[in-house]
């Protein structure tokens, strides 16, 4: 027979294996977690000013009311490691993606720049991966992303594809200049390392886009195209850099002169989504975030000028390849601290869905089951009078 519910312990009914598990017991932290170390325990858990106002009266305007002025979601917990890791991991990807058009488009004349982008692509991948790794803690973390295969996560289906861009990129390096099968296996490991390279340069910006963060959230139709033109301007402007022939430089600055374009373009377009409203926009336009994401604009179009200048010295091409990979390097970074910021404002997140925006503009029901429209100003709670007492 089986055991009574109340026989049942509540540890019995979850017992976690990720190394961070709560003893019931004891109300205590085990396992990994408790390894953790806080060098600063003030800046871990910062005290707060007791609060003496109502949720909605929090010190703002009475027409933007918010919970005592607090955030509504949490900034993201990813370390400097992660942005670099989307400028990486875009790079390799455009590069892979260039080898494989190379060689389909230019046969021999081109073979030398398809096994340079792999060769890129394969250390940007293995790069890629421990940028990852460093941000996760332990490589076990990074083999536990690996274990299932979820189609609706963009996550889940980014590691896979970082996972086989690295393994086809490094499997057409190692088999290049082979005869027999095994050319025919490294030329097919080629095409399938660039059919990858089209999703890693473009997947983590679908990641942010899928999170609870509003500016992340607000842009989602836009960030797409911003990250995959900035990886093809960083692919292009890294290949300058490295030694190359004149024909090869031809093909170079044509791929990076679309990708300058295109990110230029997709930052207009991001932009323009972010100022659907002033809250969102506002990173964009202040504090460090702002002032990277203007500085990857002028690195941008200073580094497509450059580019295109008639008859430019070995100088000016040199000075526009380090352009147009600082711009890349700075779009990332200040996409990842605007979010962070906007996170952190909880009127980012109050006043959009106020207007209908968010879950609403997401799954198209604009009316609620009553049939009211969720664009609709909420009440304020007033101060009453304070009655007197007998």
């Amino acid at each position: 027979m089986a055991d009574r519910v109340e026989d049942i312990r509540p540890e019995d009914l979850e017992q976690r294996r990720d190394g961070r598990n709560i003893d019931p017991r004891l109300g205590t932290l085990s396992g990994e977690g408790s390894q953790q170390r806080v060098k600063d325990i003030d800046e871990a858990g910062p005290p707060r000013e007791p609060l003496h106002t109502r949720p909605t009266r929090s010190g703002v305007a009475s027409e933007a009311p918010s919970y005592y002025g607090m955030p509504v979601v949490k900034q993201p917990v990813w370390i400097w490691t992660v942005p670099l890791y989307f400028y990486v991991g875009g790079v390799a990807g455009a590069a892979s993606l260039l080898g494989t058009a190379a060689d389909a488009v230019g046969g021999k004349r081109l073979e030398g720049l398809g096994h340079r982008c792999r060769w890129v692509g394969t250390v940007g991948d293995i790069i890629s991966s421990g940028l990852l790794i460093h941000d996760l803690g332990r490589p076990t973390r990074f083999l536990n992303m690996l274990r299932v295969f979820r189609p609706t996560s963009p996550m889940s289906v980014g590691s896979w594809v970082l996972v086989g861009s690295g393994a086809m990129n490094t499997a057409s390096v190692l088999l290049a200049g082979q005869r027999g099968w095994l050319k025919r296996a490294g030329d097919g490991a080629s095409v399938a390392a660039g059919l990858l390279g089209l999703p890693l340069a473009g997947y983590t910006a679908v990641l942010l886009a899928n999170t609870a963060v509003p500016l992340w959230q607000a842009t989602r139709k836009t960030l797409p195209f911003l990250f995959m033109s900035s990886a093809v301007m960083g692919a292009g402007s890294l290949m300058e850099l490295l030694p190359h022939s004149e024909r090869d430089a031809k093909v170079f600055r044509l791929f990076a002169t679309m990708g300058k374009v295109g990110e230029l373009l997709a930052g207009v377009a991001v932009h323009h989504d972010a100022s659907r409203m002033e809250v969102l926009e506002r990173p964009l336009k202040q504090g460090p975030s702002g002032r990277m994401w203007k500085a990857s604009k002028l690195c941008t179009a200073a580094s497509l000028v450059l580019g295109v200048w008639p008859g430019r010295r070995k100088w000016m091409k040199v000075a526009g390849a380090l352009l147009g990979t600082a711009g890349a390097v700075l779009t990332r970074f200040a996409v990842f601290h605007a979010g962070k910021a906007s996170a952190s404002d909880p009127q980012a997140t109050f006043q959009p869905q106020r207007q209908g925006l968010g879950a609403a503009e997401v799954t198209g029901h604009t009316r609620a089951s009553d049939g009211k429209p969720f664009s609709f100003p909420l009440p304020v709670l007033r101060e009453e009078p304070a009655v007197p007492t007998h």
